[in-house]
């Protein structure tokens, strides 16, 4: 999911552990749609202030490999989007230490182990408690930014929890390992369709994401002169980011919560280098705009209104 009210990604924290220790769940479009709510960030007003892009059921985003990018819109009160912000570390997004101690049985110092990771994932829950926004950004800058906080305390928090789920992982047995791997229904597996459409996701050409922003802007803002010129490299900064999202596609699924932790931090490093890629341009490009430019890229709509 994209945005939910004023937040990007306000899922981020459930999804940390949620793909960390319930791997099968995100299988096989969650790599994929990365560039998706990236360039939506950047260059979509949507219907409301944002569009909700939000879903808790990973298998409404587009199959990878192609196919249609609308997703189904979730219908959250405003009061459930504070409780997530508020206090991610409750009730759907809870990290799953009783199934962990119950699986693997620690002895008493993989407890404290298991313990300091209690005490990093509640320190997480609280760099995204700080991030969460309660205004809206209503320009392409403004949303990007939002974005990039965003990312960056999903990336500190998973910096911060990172380091004791190694501790913890590695003090365990081969034995232990193995159940700790196997938390969860289906973890690991899916059938062959779904692993060749994670891979096509990662492996596939975007260029039409890129592609087709620039083209509607082009028609609704009808750039000239400087305008076109720094579209133009706002153009290729946003190509750039998006092969760095490319880059950072796994080719394989982890099999092991420390692997697929660490491909999450590389893909929210890959999300924030892109991110800085394109600010830069955007600023130049939008500063270059009149007040009437401006309000219509404010409310860029993906297709032309009927």
């Amino acid at each position: 999911m994209a945005w939910l009210g004023p937040v990007f990604w306000p899922y981020a924290y459930s999804d940390i552990f949620n793909y960390t220790f319930w791997s099968y769940g995100y299988e096989p479009g969650y790599w994929a749609y990365a560039y998706d709510d990236f360039v939506d960030t950047v260059f979509w007003g949507g219907d409301g202030p944002y569009s909700a892009y939000a879903s808790t059921n990973p298998y409404d985003y587009p199959q990878a490999g192609g196919g249609s990018r609308t997703r189904q819109r979730a219908s959250v009160s405003p009061q459930t989007l504070q409780q997530l912000c508020g206090t991610p570390d409750k009730g759907v997004t809870a990290w799953p230490l009783a199934d962990i101690a119950r699986a693997v049985r620690p002895t008493p110092e993989q407890r404290t182990l298991l313990d300091e990771l209690k005490t990093a994932a509640a320190s997480a829950a609280g760099v995204f408690k700080d991030s969460c926004a309660e205004t809206y950004a209503l320009t392409p800058p403004g949303r990007l930014r939002a974005m990039m906080n965003r990312i960056s305390a999903t990336l500190e928090a998973v910096k911060i929890v990172r380091p004791a789920l190694e501790s913890f992982y590695n003090s365990l047995s081969d034995e232990q390992q193995a159940r700790f791997n196997a938390l969860g229904p289906n973890v690991g597996e899916g059938s062959p369709q779904q692993q060749e459409a994670s891979a096509e996701g990662c492996a596939d050409p975007k260029s039409g994401l890129t592609q087709l922003p620039i083209q509607r802007i082009e028609a609704v803002l009808h750039p000239a002169g400087k305008q076109k010129e720094a579209l133009d490299r706002l153009s290729e900064a946003t190509a750039k980011g998006v092969e760095g999202l490319q880059a950072a596609c796994p080719n394989d699924a982890p099999l092991t919560p420390v692997g697929r932790m660490e491909t999450m931090q590389h893909r929210l490093e890959a999300m924030l280098t892109a991110a800085k890629l394109v600010e830069p341009a955007l600023d130049e490009f939008y500063a270059t705009l009149s007040s009437e430019q401006k309000a219509r890229f404010n409310t860029l709509q993906q297709v032309a209104s009927p």
